[in-house]
């Protein structure tokens, strides 16, 4: 697969807000490779404005992109299961609050339950690690998430290893490379040095 043309891709964007711009260049970036995106974000992204940006700028943003209303509660998140909404769905940036519950088996978010929605049809779900307890708190999460049937991971680094040991971000350019990964059964490297 060159492109993505006609491919039903869910993007879905957590709270870790300094990596909102490069995860919207990466959706743009799909929509052009021919991609239909399907927007999802968590309330907190949905909703919050923040120094790196207001929540509506983005809402805005994001919905021009893509051409569709941002999924952002969990009745609008639900019919993506039973319906067979897509094909792939990508939760990128996916904070370790969203790797928690995903791990647990939490859905009281619309991009938990998204992901339970999409995972009942046993099509993959790729996501791109974003936060600063990675290699700290959220690491048995990845652990548990990486040994998970039809769960797959963009490849992730250290991204101050100084300043912030535990810190791990997500290889946004690597989003195309998974999702076709995926959708052979294949991970490709999750962890880069």
């Amino acid at each position: 697969m060159e492109d993505l043309k006609g491919l039903r891709v869910g993007y879905a964007l957590c709270g870790s807000f300094c990596t909102f711009r490069q995860s919207i260049g990466e959706m743009k970036r799909l929509v052009g490779e021919g991609a239909d995106v399907f927007p999802i974000m968590s309330q907190n992204a949905y909703s919050l404005d923040t120094r790196f940006g207001t929540a509506a700028d983005f809402v805005a943003e994001i919905e021009k992109i893509c051409g569709k209303s941002v999924i952002h509660t969990i009745p609008q998140a639900e019919p993506i299961g039973p319906k067979k909404l897509l094909d792939v769905l990508v939760i990128s940036p996916c904070t370790g609050n969203t790797l928690a519950k995903l791990a647990c088996g939490v859905t009281d978010t619309s991009v938990a339950l998204a992901a339970k929605a999409h995972l009942r049809n046993a099509r993959p779900l790729v996501l791109g690690v974003s936060t600063n307890d990675a290699l700290a708190n959220a690491a048995k999460n990845i652990g548990a998430l990486m040994n998970q049937k039809n769960i797959f991971f963009i490849p992730m680094s250290q991204d101050d290893p100084v300043k912030k040991p535990n810190s791990m971000v997500v290889h946004f350019e690597k989003t195309k490379d998974t999702i076709k990964g995926a959708l052979q059964n294949r991970q490709i490297q999750p962890v880069y040095q």
